[in-house]
């Protein structure tokens, strides 16, 4: 097999990779691996296509959002959504693999998507990743079942239903008891002029219950980075699969490139 040549920047992807692997002297195998991983991925990030690259669990149901995110950026032309997870690893039992490509794909990626439903898992340090530079200014998050701390717990529709979800899924509660909290909690929002339906917040209720997918909690850690991307608008509280398609479309659509930011090697 031909030996990959170093593309033109080299330089800048190497500074990189020596970030993600904690300055370590690499071997000359492990750099002939790293240039091809650059050159069987990267050209996708250089492309006059807008890059989003997917954060979150790769385990099953979670998966299924992933991929729900994926399917619906690959609607809007000139968008490349990609899953790490779906690439493949470099071939190395010494480096931290992971680190090195994550590094390079956040590096490179025109924006990074992340999406949440549980505080562990892999997805933990991702989100300790993205919310600092050089990543912060390009990401977003999707927490499901995410809301703020406040006094006035009651002042969102996401809260409500938060707070509903937690009645529903309360161990000690009769069904009758719950749908009596229930109704009494969205009364307390209705007379807070909240412009909210009964009928949705059952709705949601009843698909989870369902489903067995119970609220997802958060620790303090978890809150406190979320609430940093909603301060800056780039938070996306969500609660079903539906929902969730919907607020993709929040993120910024593909800009085509101009030529003349075309990469010379490309």
């Amino acid at each position: 097999m031909t030996d990959p040549s170093p593309p033109p920047d080299a330089a800048d992807i190497m500074t990189v990779v020596h970030e993600g692997v904690g300055g370590i002297k690499l071997e000359p195998a492990e750099k002939r691996e790293i240039w091809r991983f650059v050159q069987r991925e990267l050209p996708y990030l250089w492309s006059q296509r807008t890059s989003y690259f997917i954060l979150g669990s790769y385990r099953d149901p979670y998966l299924r959002r992933l991929r729900a995110v994926q399917n619906e950026l690959s609607k809007q032309l000139g968008a490349y959504p990609f899953i790490m997870g779906d690439l493949l690893e470099l071939p190395t039992d010494r480096l931290n693999t992971f680190d090195i490509m994550f590094s390079l794909l956040a590096t490179y990626s025109d924006y990074i998507v992340g999406v949440f439903e549980k505080e562990s898992g892999g997805e933990a340090p991702e989100l300790g990743e993205i919310d600092d530079p050089p990543y912060f200014d390009k990401s977003s998050v999707f927490p499901r079942d995410y809301t703020w701390v406040t006094d006035a717990n009651l002042d969102s529709k996401q809260h409500v239903i938060q707070a509903a979800l937690e009645i529903a899924f309360a161990d000690d509660l009769s069904e009758n008891k719950v749908q009596s909290k229930v109704d009494s909690l969205i009364d307390r929002a209705q007379d807070s002029d909240l412009d909210i339906d009964e009928r949705e917040v059952w709705n949601v209720i009843d698909h989870r219950t369902a489903e067995g997918e119970e609220p997802a909690t958060y620790s303090w850690v978890h809150l406190n980075k979320f609430r940093k991307f909603e301060l800056n608008e780039r938070c996306f509280p969500w609660t079903t699969e539906d929902e969730l398609r919907t607020l993709v479309d929040e993120l910024p659509s593909p800009t085509p490139r101009p030529e003349w930011e075309e990469r010379d090697d490309q």
